[in-house]
């Protein structure tokens, strides 16, 4: 938060300032530890799938700084008294599953009594000091690429009230619990990668606006390129619409502007805070090409090139 002292110490590489992904410690010249930490009330009805997505979620803020994730520690509040034991070990074991696929090393946790169940994890990574991807720094002419479709916070919506299409929840779930190991590697390796961050409870305009908030840079958007998943227009349209969304619209219109082809409605889906969503980076324009082939080349073929990054408006986002 803005009104919080600003930490003075030079080995603070990524702190709280700039709405960071994740915070980035120097231990020494060539090594720097990265930590994170994320947590929910349930947004799927099966137990297991609930702790893989929770998982997921929290390793992607290490992988959109280009880090590797080592070790996790559990945080879980449950109601004791009126659930079943069963369902918080079905809920960790998929947690596991997720750290297991990522290589990462549950060391520990913590536990409390609550009303209502939660549950995510703290973790760390590491990652070379000068290699560091920060979400702020995309100059102007970069391509913007998301390697994950839009549409998760839509499709818990409609499965709270009973009426989520089975396909649709199946594909929502499936691109909660992918993780972005394999986005964030190739980055990693890639040159002409200026800034990322992954799209998460700000939905996808609202962490498009942190990467320029106070920069020298504003973006445009092409919203027919942003990735969807089939039939989440139709939700909205049917009032399935998260309160998370009317917030992240109401906190960041100041920011936007949105020419007349773009009806509301139709632009809302930019608007949905996501779980465990996908990487936005800001990337040289002769590298995108290239880096977009390799991500389709890997499986990640949702990933799309959905604007690109401009000197004027500057602080501001145009929606086409």
């Amino acid at each position: 938060m803005k009104d919080l002292p600003k930490i003075e110490d030079p080995n603070v590489i990524a702190g709280i300032e700039h709405f960071e992904d994740a915070g980035v410690y120097r231990l020494r010249d060539d090594l720097a530890i990265i930590q994170t930490i994320d947590f929910f009330t349930p947004i799927v009805d099966d137990p297991f799938t609930f702790g893989r997505v929770a998982a997921a979620n929290a390793l992607s803020d290490v992988y959109a700084m280009g880090g590797k994730p080592l070790t996790a520690m559990n945080i879980i509040c449950f109601p004791v008294k009126k659930m079943d034991i069963s369902v918080l070990r079905e809920v960790l074991l998929g947690g596991m599953e997720t750290l297991r696929e990522a290589e990462v090393t549950l060391i520990g946790g913590h536990s409390v009594e609550d009303d209502e169940i939660k549950y995510g994890l703290s973790v760390s990574g590491v990652i070379h000091p000068a290699k560091v991807i920060h979400n702020q720094g995309a100059k102007p002419g970069d391509k913007l690429i998301l390697t994950k479709a839009l549409g998760t916070g839509i499709v818990s919506t409609a499965l709270k009230a009973g009426d989520a299409p089975v396909e649709l929840l199946a594909r929502s779930v499936e691109s909660m619990t992918t993780l972005n190991r394999v986005a964030s590697e190739i980055m990693a390796e890639t040159p002409g990668v200026h800034a990322c961050t992954d799209i998460t409870g700000f939905g996808f305009l609202g962490h498009a606006c942190e990467m320029i908030e106070g920069s020298e840079t504003g973006m445009l958007i092409n919203i027919t390129a942003v990735p969807a998943f089939k039939g989440v227009q139709e939700l909205v349209r049917e009032g399935y619409v998260p309160g998370g969304l009317y917030r992240n619209k109401e906190y960041r219109m100041h920011m936007l502007e949105f020419e007349r082809s773009c009806p509301d409605m139709s632009a809302d889906f930019l608007f949905d805070p996501q779980t465990s969503g996908g990487l936005l980076i800001s990337i040289d324009p002769s590298q995108a090409d290239a880096f977009l082939k390799r991500l389709h080349a890997k499986g990640i073929k949702d990933a799309a090139i959905v604007g690109e990054v401009v000197a004027e408006p500057r602080g501001r986002i145009l929606v086409i």
